[in-house]
């Protein structure tokens, strides 16, 4: 109710393509000690908060670096313009949903969203 075919086919097909680039997306040894550096188009898409947002991820252990580039990924195939860190935070739950083993790094990213909201409640 309230979305087009074309919106209900995009939405689909962008799940789809959640799991079919994971076996995509290999990418040999990565070390968690590397820098990620994005090409201008990401830049452009991602702002310093969003690529910052990534890296604090990274660092707390919730997303591995092939799990950043999978997230990077779904990140820019988003049909809009303004990406920002709450779009982020759901696109992480997506990815981290769709792996096998990641229940324990999925609770911790909903244990960020929840409290955060309910803190700027009381």
């Amino acid at each position: 109710a309230g979305f087009n075919d074309g919106e209900i086919e995009n939405a689909l097909l962008w799940l789809d393509e959640l799991t079919g680039h994971q076996k995509a997306l290999e990418y040999g040894d990565l070390s968690s000690q590397g820098i990620r550096i994005y090409n201008s188009f990401e830049q452009e898409r991602l702002d310093k908060y969003c690529r910052g947002y990534i890296v604090y991820l990274e660092q707390i252990g919730i997303l591995s670096p092939p799990q950043r580039e999978l997230l990077i990924d779904r990140l820019l195939a988003l049909e809009t313009n303004d990406i920002d860190v709450e779009q982020i935070k759901w696109v992480v739950l997506m990815v981290l949903f769709s792996q096998p083993g990641q229940e324990l790094n999925y609770a911790r990213m909903e244990e960020l969203i929840f409290d955060k909201k309910m803190s700027s409640i009381h």
